[in-house]
């Protein structure tokens, strides 16, 4: 082989390196494009699931002694292999009970089949069940010997053990199990404790491994009954959040308009949460899982179901012998404090108390305070009553003071006109706004004064706009007229539906509506522009009864803390005009400042001392003798 032989083959090479090399999609697009197949494939993993369940459904089950067509069973057993023992059997119910859950399972596919919540009642005071298993499809599913096995058509034997755990706590333990053969098999192990709404679930495989198994997928997929009288605030409130292992909490978004959301996260998750307005399911990895493809779909009509959840969990299996995946199910109420209790897993992220600063808010002022109320009284009226004033009290500082301002402003008014009425041109509005700022400077007086302590108390507004729709201790807590706190209060049922108002009237929209017309009508005659801003008198009228529209369907606790709040802030003012703020001292205070000089400032002082050396500068060089030619 001569020299360029060899240089020859040598950049052939170099050649189909670089096109190699060129040619390769980037790495974002590889992802998307394995996040496009694997969504593909999940969707049509949940739909063979579904496919089986119900065929399960619709199959007749055998009679004792009765023997199944052998054509059949040939079916089966060429599509399930060895799996073929756990196909035969009859479905039996099994429960597991304490103080605060009922848990019925079924044989078949071995999987939760009911969750009632015993404490806790429908808003039409039937039994509250988190999900039925006519509509459910809980399943383990992956490839032996490729061939296609789901956990949903096999079925377990049930075994219930009474045991008491190292702490001293007692607990009924549910092993599902199912023997492939002599040295094969699936168990489903489940563990409920007193007193708790946590259930220990351990996922364990034996000599799997000789079926050469692939690809172990948890399938849930769920239609979440609606359980509240407002569905408008429930069907809000609804929604999939899940977190990624040692990271943060991601959830769909809560008011978005679309039927139907997914994602296919193939980084390693730490939970996923099937959230309603008050309560939720959420399977929770003792390590992590690998990935999952998560679906959710709204109803924008009111029925029987507020949501359709679905997801596909990949399983951390190593492919050995035998292996134990610990999990965890949470099947309660969304209490903040309770799931709080749970560790850093961050599981009061369910509850939705807001971004960021209006969590923050909630977390470690409202609900701290709400508690703390709630140890000492039982009516929930009041408890928010007194969180009110507790609140009112705490800005008072900044109301004062903002009154103060406008007090300031309004005997400043007289002045302000009479400059106005002295540069009544358009071309003299600079001169008008200098000679105020002038007047401003000289009383001492800040016109942004009476506006900034009010933006810093909308906060505490919003906070509580986010804090008392999705406050669990309110539901179904009566107060005056109100049966339930949680939702909207109705005196009267109207025979049809006004657009963005609804079909009833609550009495708490209406009086916080009255109230918030009163309060801006003190501020807009308290302050010393009104007279300026004749826009302020349709606004007056258009802001509290927009607000009545979009809060008529909202919670009552949340219109009575506003109507409270208003009442309470025109109490305030009252008080202050009569006691606190004497407008005539304030003028006496004014008149004194203006008649003493105006403190010029380092900056003024320097720049005006500039000024004055470049004017003697000028002055000079104009007295010097001129040279003659």
């Amino acid at each position: 082989m001569d020299r360029n032989t060899i240089v020859g083959l040598v950049l052939i090479g170099l050649i189909l390196v670089g096109y190699s090399i060129f040619t390769k999609p980037a790495r974002e697009a590889q992802m998307v494009e394995r996040r496009r197949l694997d969504s593909i494939a999940r969707v049509e993993q949940i739909r063979e699931a579904e496919r089986m369940q119900q065929q399960n459904e619709q199959a007749v089950t055998p009679l004792p002694g009765q023997q199944e067509d052998s054509i059949s069973l040939e079916r089966k057993a060429e599509s399930l292999g060895d799996f073929i023992a756990g196909a035969v059997g009859e479905e039996q119910k099994v429960v597991l009970e304490n103080e605060l859950l009922k848990l019925t399972f079924s044989t078949l596919g071995g999987r939760p089949y009911t969750v009632q919540l015993k404490e806790y009642q429908t808003h039409d005071s039937l039994p509250l069940i988190l999900f039925d298993g006519d509509s459910t499809i809980f399943t383990l599913q992956f490839f032996a010997n490729n061939r296609s096995i789901s956990t949903g058509e096999l079925y377990f034997t049930p075994e219930i053990e009474n045991l008491e755990a190292a702490d001293g706590r007692s607990f009924q333990q549910l092993t599902m199990s199912m023997n492939v053969s002599d040295t094969a098999s699936i168990a489903f192990i489940y563990r409920l404790f007193e007193d708790d709404y946590m259930v220990d679930f351990d996922l364990r495989l034996k000599g799997l491994d000789q079926y050469r198994t692939d690809r172990m997928q948890f399938n849930i997929d769920f239609y979440a009954p609606s359980h509240e009288k407002g569905y408008q605030n429930e069907a809000m409130y609804t929604n999939l959040y899940y977190k990624y292992h040692q990271g943060d909490v991601e959830n769909f978004k809560l008011r978005s308009k679309k039927e139907v959301e997914e994602t296919t996260e193939t980084t390693r998750i730490q939970w996923i949460a099937f959230g309603q307005q008050f309560f939720s399911t959420i399977i929770i990895a003792d390590e992590y899982f690998d990935g999952a493809y998560i679906y959710q779909q709204r109803f924008s009509e009111p029925g029987k179901y507020v949501r359709r959840f679905a997801s596909s969990i990949d399983m951390p299996y190593d492919r050995s012998g035998d292996q134990t995946i610990g999990m965890r199910l949470y099947m309660g109420p969304n209490h903040f404090v309770t799931l709080k209790g749970y560790g850093d897993l961050k599981l009061e992220n369910v509850v939705t108390v807001g971004g960021s600063m209006i969590k923050w808010i909630n977390a470690y002022v409202i609900i701290p305070i709400f508690n703390w109320l709630n140890n000492w009284i039982d009516n929930y009226g009041i408890i928010i009553l007194l969180l009110t004033l507790i609140l009112k009290i705490g800005l008072f500082p900044l109301t004062f003071r903002s009154y103060k301002s406008q007090a300031v402003m309004r005997v400043l008014k007289p002045q302000v006109d009479e400059i106005s009425e002295r540069y009544p041109k358009k071309e003299d509005a600079m001169k008008k706004q200098q000679a105020t700022m002038d007047l401003y400077k000289r009383a001492g007086a800040n016109p942004m004064g009476g506006c900034l302590p009010m933006l810093l108390q909308f906060p505490i507004l919003y906070a509580m706009f986010r804090f008392f729709p999705t406050s669990i201790e309110l539901r179904q807590e009566k107060f005056l007229w109100a049966n339930d706190l949680s939702t909207y209060d109705s005196i009267l049922d109207l025979p049809f539906n006004i657009p963005m108002y609804g079909d009833h009237v609550s009495l708490f929209t209406l009086l916080m509506t009255v109230t918030t017309m009163l309060s801006m009508r003190w501020s807009n005659q308290a302050s010393a522009g009104g007279s300026q801003m004749p826009g302020m008198k349709t606004m007056m009228y258009i802001m509290p009864v927009m607000f009545m529209l979009i809060l008529n369907n909202f919670s009552a606790g949340l219109t009575y803390y506003y109507f409270l709040a208003n009442v309470i802030t025109l109490l305030q003012n009252f008080l202050f005009k009569r006691f606190l703020v004497d407008e005539e001292k304030i003028l006496q205070k004014i008149n004194a400042k203006k008649n003493k000089p105006v403190k010029k400032s380092g900056l003024a002082r320097r720049l005006e001392e500039i000024q004055k050396q470049q004017q003697r500068q000028q002055s000079g060089r104009k007295s010097l003798p001129k040279k003659r030619k």
